[in-house]
């Protein structure tokens, strides 16, 4: 095999190495090259090896903890391993989603970043047959204190508000965080949620020997070139300048993407044998891995590729991430009709290859064969590295638990209000379009959104959550919670929790402890999801997140979607009227540790955490059947501030009070003991409402028309105005922006 005049030789890689900047280690260039081929591969093959077997799209660091996932269910239609996960619904209806992350990009490229983030996951929904119906984020940035992440924080909500708006896909949801540790390295993840007929179902393969591959969408670029080694290295200050992985985004093709694809999906699905986006390492991983799970091979002309740019080596062609595009496998004599539909959508339209049965991955250009190799050796092949684990030295000290003394709970309230992570998100939230399709029920600001499917009498909460801070103290538990929070939200919403996708952002898998972390989270959430009935469907792994070698906090975002029944069954966090009865669901202790009171006072996080799953469930099914039986006018989990922040937010929406009286000392409605909720009863529901739930809720007060919040505690009284809180909460993060 000749190779282009500029690259260099096989001999001379072997000699010069190139391939450890693109994440390959001389080990498993050596096993590639010995074990895998019997021959040195050229420029072209050992940059195909770099990019497939980047952790970003092998998961060789994080497979033996993937396994530990619960991926069953009774919904389960489709799990891990395509485009996107799918449960059934039930009315012959699917959802399908997953989520995504753009760490590094974002951090590099902000604006361009966070929106490609957004393109790609839309991709994936859409391959799977579905019509993408709504989005939501979760965002983690270092302190707003420093220029740089107001910065991050504005360009990053800008880039995922213009792809999202523009592409007509409601944005309803999403959760951000401020933390000191992600000052040098962001995470912006994002999830997509869409809606099929079971039917319709696509999957990524390349089958049947002779059938054509078809390439469509915008033509390939030299940007995103090595985007998924770029997202498989640690982060460093010098490494920022490395814009060249970062691509740009196109909103208006995506849509034009989107409608044609489901147009062959729905009207020609008998001759779409497979369809999969092109995203992290472009051309090659769609193609490698369709033929792959088929269990077939796959030969390309790269001169056929539609390209932006001259002169495109089969390495760039290959490697480019750009965006705005998808392979699709189409029944050989049926091209023209793929075709045709393209060319009405003023799309890229081309015929690149065909399916072989000798299981081989082959690539010409210019003639020559420039690419000959097993297509297992790309995907299937790859070495597993089983890092060595170790438990933190943090954790190994005796902890102290932290009891915080409040003298003043009205001040410790206000201030907790204008914390950045608790105070209100509406001037993120405003400016995304949460109402495009006009299906969206429950918009952002509420525990959950919810939109409705429609024709039904159904609709679908989603949810993003995930508390870094309680990973940190303790991986294992921390996974627990993180689910629990999230199944909180979709109760409190009034659903059922079905299913989850996830992110897991964790540190260098080079370091014992990241790796540690990692595999107590994985069982921790695992643990929960078997008991929630809510199986992991899809995700993705963000490793490396350091940078100059200081980690984020490990933070496996979890995204929940959840079946609520009948839209009668849709429930807020807001009190909706004065005379209702308000009681706390669930015990509340001195729970302190990684809470936001004691990021506040002390400034660093310590301590252990209280937690049982069984408390956790026996709770949110109590919600559940108070709200089927309509016992409940609003519901709202507790989370960062604890119950005192609960009971504000849900006095803002309507400008109601307060009045009640705690055996709780001043600190304890700071406390963030787990599984608990605060929900209002009409007093018509009082006694069936109290029978139903006995011993687990405790009745606190009774809203007023009068906008004061006045509890009388143990050890004190707090008594605030509603309106100068919500002042407070509302205002907390523009304040801090300027």
């Amino acid at each position: 095999m000749q190779q282009l005049r500029t690259e260099p030789t096989p001999e001379q890689i072997r000699e010069q190495k190139p391939y450890e900047a693109w994440g390959l280690s001389e080990q498993e260039y050596d096993y590639i090259a010995d074990k895998l081929l019997g021959r040195l591969p050229n420029y072209t093959e050992t940059g195909l090896f770099a990019v497939m077997w980047s952790e970003h799209c092998s998961y060789k660091n994080s497979k033996p903890f993937l396994r530990k996932f619960w991926n069953d269910g009774s919904r389960v239609i489709q799990g891990p391993g395509e485009g996107a996960g799918v449960l059934d619904i039930g009315d012959g209806q699917a959802v399908v989603f997953k989520a995504e992350s753009h760490n590094h990009p974002s951090f590099v490229e902000p604006y361009e970043g966070a929106a490609t983030g957004v393109g790609g996951i839309i991709r994936d929904i859409f391959s799977m047959g579905a019509k993408p119906i709504a989005s939501l984020d979760s965002l983690r940035f270092g302190e707003l204190t420093d220029p740089k992440n107001r910065y991050l924080l504005s360009e990053i909500v800008s880039g995922i508000a213009a792809y999202g708006n523009c592409i007509g896909i409601p944005t309803v949801g999403g959760e951000i965080a401020f933390d000191d540790v992600y000052h040098g390295n962001p995470l912006v993840n994002v999830m997509c949620v869409g809606l099929m007929d079971q039917a319709d179902l696509k999957k990524g393969r390349a089958t049947g020997s002779g059938n054509s591959i078809i390439y469509v969408g915008a033509k390939t670029g030299r940007d995103g070139i090595h985007g998924a080694t770029f997202a498989s290295n640690e982060f460093s200050e010098e490494k920022e300048a490395d814009r060249s992985a970062v691509q740009v985004g196109d909103p208006f093709m995506e849509k034009l993407l989107t409608d044609a694809c489901l147009e062959i999906i729905h009207d020609h699905s008998d001759i779409l044998m497979g369809i999969q986006d092109m995203g992290a390492a472009g051309l090659v991983s769609s193609s490698a891995e369709m033929a792959a799970k088929a269990k077939f091979g796959v030969t390309m002309d790269l001169d056929k590729v539609p390209q932006r740019e001259t002169g495109m080596s089969a390495y760039e062609i290959m490697l480019s991430e750009s965006q705005e595009r998808m392979l699709l496998c189409v029944k050989k004599g049926e091209e023209q009709t793929v075709l045709d539909i393209f060319d009405r959508y003023e799309l890229d339209a081309v015929v690149v290859g065909h399916v072989t049965e000798d299981r081989q991955y082959r690539l010409y250009q210019h003639g020559e064969l420039v690419t000959d190799v097993p297509v297992t050796t790309l995907v299937d092949d790859v070495v597993e590295h089983e890092q060595p684990s170790e438990k933190p030295k943090r954790l190994l000290k005796p902890v102290t638990a932290f009891v915080p003394e409040i003298t003043d709970p009205q001040a410790t309230l206000t201030a907790l209000l204008a914390q950045p992570t608790i105070a209100s998100k509406k001037s993120v939230f405003r400016q995304y379009d949460s109402q495009v399709q006009a299906n969206t029920a429950v918009t952002p600001g509420s525990d959950a959104a919810v939109v409705r499917v429609r024709h039904t009498r159904k609709a679908l909460a989603m949810t993003t959550d995930c508390n870094g801070r309680y990973i940190y103290l303790d991986p294992y538990v921390g996974g627990q919670i993180a689910v629990s929070e999230a199944a909180r939200n979709i109760v409190a919403s009034g659903g059922i929790p079905i299913g989850i996708t996830d992110c897991l952002n964790f540190g260098s898998p080079d370091d014992p402890e990241s790796i540690w972390e990692l595999d107590q989270s994985v069982q921790g959430i695992a643990n929960a999801c078997q008991q929630f009935d809510t199986p992991v469907i899809s995700g993705n792994v963000s490793m490396y997140n350091e940078t100059d070698g200081q980690a984020i906090y490990p933070t496996p975002m979890i995204g929940m979607v959840g079946l609520i029944e009948d839209i009668d069954q849709i429930t807020t966090q807001d009190f909706k009227q004065a005379g209702d009865l308000v009681y706390v669901i669930g015990e509340t202790g001195d729970d302190f540790s990684g809470s936001e009171l004691q990021k506040m006072q002390v400034g660093d996080l310590s301590g252990a955490l209280n937690f049982d799953l069984a408390t956790e469930a026996a709770h949110q099914t109590l919600v559940q059947q108070a709200i089927k039986r309509g016992l409940l006018n609003s519901a709202h989990d507790l989370s960062e501030g604890g119950l005192g922040v609960a009971l504000a937010e849900s006095l803002f929406g309507q400008k109601l009070g307060l009045t009640g009286t705690t055996t709780l000392l001043n600190r304890q409605l700071f406390a963030e003991t787990q599984s608990r909720f605060v929900v209002s009863v009409a007093p018509a529901n009082q006694a069936a409402f109290e029978q139903l739930a006995g011993e687990q809720a405790t009745r606190l007060g009774t809203t007023t028309s009068q906008p004061e919040l006045n509890i009388q505690t143990a050890d004190g009284q707090l008594v605030a105005d509603v309106a100068a809180l919500k002042a407070t909460y509302g205002g907390a993060l523009d304040c801090l922006m300027k």
